[in-house]
C-alpha cells in the first residue's frame, strides 16, 4: 500500500510546542499509512492582503499552496490563544481561499491547549466555510494538553491516545474515500 501524503500544520510558532509534539506522535502512530510532512514556514508567511494575491503572490505563499495542493490530506494541530485561533494559523488559511487548496481535501483538526473550545469552534467555522472534507467527523479538542502529551512526542493519557487513534483511522478512511461527508 502506498503511503498517503499529508501536510501537517501547527498553529504554534514555537518549535518546541506541545502541538509539534502531538504532530510527531500522530506521525509515529500512522507511519504505516501516512507520510506526514510538517509545514515549517507558518511564521514566514506575509500578512494576508488580497491586493498581493494572484500572479505576483509572495514565494512563501506560493510554496505553501503548492505543499497543500500536493497533499492528499491536511492535519492541523493548534493551541488556542486568548479564546481564539492563533493569528499565524488564521493568516495561513486566509492565503488559501483564492487558491481553493482546502475544498474537499480531508482535514483533521485537533485543538490542543489549556482549554481550547473557543478557538476550536471558531476554526471549525472557518474550515467549514472553505469546505474542508469531513471536518465534522475529523476533529477533537484536547484540554489540559500538557498533562496528556509529553515533549518527547508521546500521548501519555490512555483516553486521549484511544481518541487520537480513532481520529487517525477516520482520517485515513476519508483520504481513501471510504467515508464520505
Amino acid at each position: 500500500m502506498n503511503k498517503k501524503k499529508v501536510l501537517a500544520i501547527s498553529g504554534s510558532t514555537r518549535q518546541n510546542s506541545i502541538n509539534h509534539s502531538l504532530i510527531k506522535a500522530i506521525a509515529e502512530l500512522s507511519a504505516t499509512s501516512l507520510e506526514i510532512t510538517i509545514f515549517e514556514g507558518i511564521a514566514n508567511l506575509p500578512q494576508f492582503n488580497p491586493d498581493n494575491d494572484g500572479d505576483n503572490v509572495a514565494k512563501e505563499v506560493a510554496d505553501f499552496r503548492q505543499q497543500l495542493d500536493s497533499a492528499e490530506g491536511i492535519i492541523i494541530c493548534t493551541p488556542e490563544y486568548a479564546h481564539g485561533v492563533p493569528g499565524t494559523l488564521k493568516n495561513a488559511i486566509d492565503w488559501t481561499i483564492s487558491s481553493s487548496s482546502f475544498p474537499q481535501k480531508p482535514t483533521m483538526l485537533i485543538t490542543a491547549s489549556t482549554g481550547g473550545h473557543y478557538g476550536h469552534k471558531a476554526l471549525m467555522e472557518t474550515l467549514k466555510a472553505i469546505e474542508a472534507k469531513n471536518i465534522d467527523n475529523l476533529q477533537m479538542v484536547i484540554p489540559f494538553v500538557k498533562t496528556k502529551i509529553s515533549m518527547d512526542n508521546k500521548i501519555t493519557d490512555a483516553n486521549t491516545f484511544a481518541e487520537v487513534k480513532t481520529l487517525i483511522a477516520g482520517f485515513i478512511e476519508t483520504i481513501n474515500n471510504k467515508q464520505v461527508d
